[in-house]
C-alpha cells in the first residue's frame, strides 16, 4: 500500500494552503461575522482551476478527483469552514449531471461550471423531508415539451448565488421509484428564494429556501431523459461527495488544533508555558490521534470514489469516514477552545468559530444517525464487521 501523495496531489494541496493562507486567512472573521459570500475566495479557487476537479476532463472539467478536491478543502477549512463548503459546492451539484446526465446535458452545463463561469446549488431537502429523501413532496407534471414544477426546497447551500440548480422532484407515484432530477434555470419565473438562515455557524456561505410556482422547466433538463431515476442519482452523488465532508472536518479539526497549540507554547501559567503540563499534552495527543485516523479514513474513503466505488456495496466506508471525521471535528474543537478557558470562548480567537462551525458538519449530506444507519445496515445485511 502507497500512502505517499503524488506530485499532482501535492501540487493542489500546495497551491490551496497559498490561498487559504493569502485570501482566505484574513478575512475568515469578517466574512463570518457578515454572513456575505465571500466571492473573492471563489474568483482565487477559479483562478487556480480548483473549481472542476470533481468533473471528468471528458465532461469539461480537469478530472483530478475526488481525492485532490479533498486535498484541497482539508487546507482551506483549517482557517475557514465555509470555504471549504464552497469547494464541496463544486462537485455536489455538477455530480448529479455527471452521473445521470445524457452527454449533451453534460456538455451544455459542465465545462462552465467546471471553469467558474457559472455556479450551481444542489436542491434536495424539503420542510418535511430531509433525511427521507425517497418520499419528496416537490412535484414536476409533464405539459407538453415542458414540465411543471412546484414545491418547496430549504436549507439549500450557495442557492443564493446559483445560477443553476439540481432540483430532484416527483414525477411519479409514491416511493424512490418516482423521483426525477432536472436542471432548473436558478432565474426562470417561478422560482423565488423566500428567505435565507441566520445560521449558527458556516455563515459565509448562506443557505436558501426556494420555492417554485409553475415553473415551466423544458422537458430536455430532465436528466437523463428519463424519469424515475432521480432518487438513484441522489443516492451516488451523496455518496461520492461524502469524503468531502470529511475533509471539511480534518482541516477544521487540524486548524483548531495548530491554533490551541500555538497559544499553549506561549500563554504562561504557575510560571511556566501551559503546553508544559500533562494534561495538557494529552489532550493534545488526544487531538492528534484523532486527527490523524480521521484524515486516513477521508483519504481512503476519497480513493474509493476515484476507483468508481461509490455504489451500495461501499456506502458504509463513506459514511464511516463522514461520520468519525466530522464527529472528531467537534471533539478537537472542544478540547482546543478548553486549552485556552476563557479566552477561547471570546470572538477575539478562532476556535469559537471553529466550535460552531464544526456542529453543521455531523448534519449536512447525510447526518451522524444516517451514517450509522447505513454502516449498521451493512454489517447486518451482509455480515460485515468492516471490509
Amino acid at each position: 500500500m502507497d500512502f505517499e501523495l503524488s506530485e499532482e496531489h501535492r501540487l493542489i494541496k500546495d497551491t490551496a494552503r497559498r490561498i487559504a493562507r493569502e485570501v482566505i486567512a484574513p478575512r475568515a472573521k469578517e466574512v463570518d461575522e457578515t454572513g456575505e459570500y465571500p466571492h473573492d475566495f471563489f474568483e482565487a479557487f477559479k483562478k487556480a482551476g480548483l473549481l472542476g476537479m470533481a468533473i471528468p476532463e471528458s465532461m469539461g472539467g480537469t478530472g483530478n478527483g475526488i481525492l485532490p478536491l479533498c486535498l484541497a478543502i482539508e487546507e482551506v477549512a483549517k482557517y475557514e469552514c465555509g470555504a471549504g463548503l464552497m469547494l464541496v459546492l463544486s462537485g455536489l451539484p455538477t455530480r448529479p449531471i455527471v452521473f445521470g446526465g445524457t452527454p449533451e446535458q453534460q456538455q451544455r452545463w459542465l465545462p462552465a461550471l467546471a471553469a467558474g463561469e457559472t455556479k450551481a446549488a444542489f436542491c434536495l431537502t424539503e420542510p418535511d423531508h430531509g433525511s427521507d429523501a425517497a418520499n419528496l413532496e416537490t412535484r414536476a407534471v409533464r405539459d407538453g415539451d415542458d414540465y411543471i414544477l412546484n414545491g418547496n426546497k430549504v436549507y439549500i447551500s450557495g442557492g443564493t448565488v446559483a445560477d443553476y440548480l439540481t432540483v430532484f422532484a416527483r414525477t411519479g407515484g409514491p416511493g424512490a421509484k418516482g423521483v426525477s432530477a432536472f436542471v432548473v434555470d436558478a432565474h426562470a419565473p417561478g422560482v423565488r428564494i423566500d428567505r435565507t438562515d441566520d445560521k449558527m455557524g458556516v455563515r459565509s456561505v448562506p443557505t436558501a429556501h426556494f420555492s417554485f410556482q409553475d415553473v415551466r422547466v423544458p422537458a430536455e433538463n430532465l436528466l437523463g431523459g428519463t424519469e424515475g431515476t432521480g432518487f438513484n442519482i441522489a443516492m451516488l452523488t451523496l455518496n461520492s461527495m461524502r469524503p468531502t465532508v470529511g475533509a471539511r472536518g480534518v482541516g477544521l479539526a487540524e486548524g483548531a488544533a495548530a491554533y490551541a497549540l500555538e497559544w499553549a507554547r506561549e500563554r504562561k501559567a504557575f510560571g511556566s508555558s501551559v503546553i508544559d503540563f500533562e494534561a495538557i499534552q494529552f489532550m493534545f495527543a488526544d487531538m492528534a490521534i484523532q486527527i490523524e485516523a480521521a484524515r486516513n479514513l477521508v483519504y481512503k474513503a476519497a480513493w474509493l470514489v476515484d476507483q468508481g466505488k461509490y455504489t451500495r456495496e461501499y456506502a458504509h466506508h463513506l459514511s464511516i469516514a463522514k461520520a468519525y471525521a466530522t464527529e472528531v471535528a467537534n471533539r478537537v474543537a472542544f478540547d482546543a477552545l478548553q486549552v485556552l478557558g476563557a479566552q477561547g470562548y471570546m470572538k477575539d480567537h478562532p476556535l469559537e468559530r471553529h466550535y460552531r462551525d464544526a456542529r453543521q458538519l455531523m448534519i449536512v449530506e447525510g447526518t451522524s444517525q444516517i451514517q450509522r444507519v447505513v454502516i449498521s445496515r451493512a454489517m447486518i445485511d451482509r455480515n460485515l464487521v468492516y471490509g
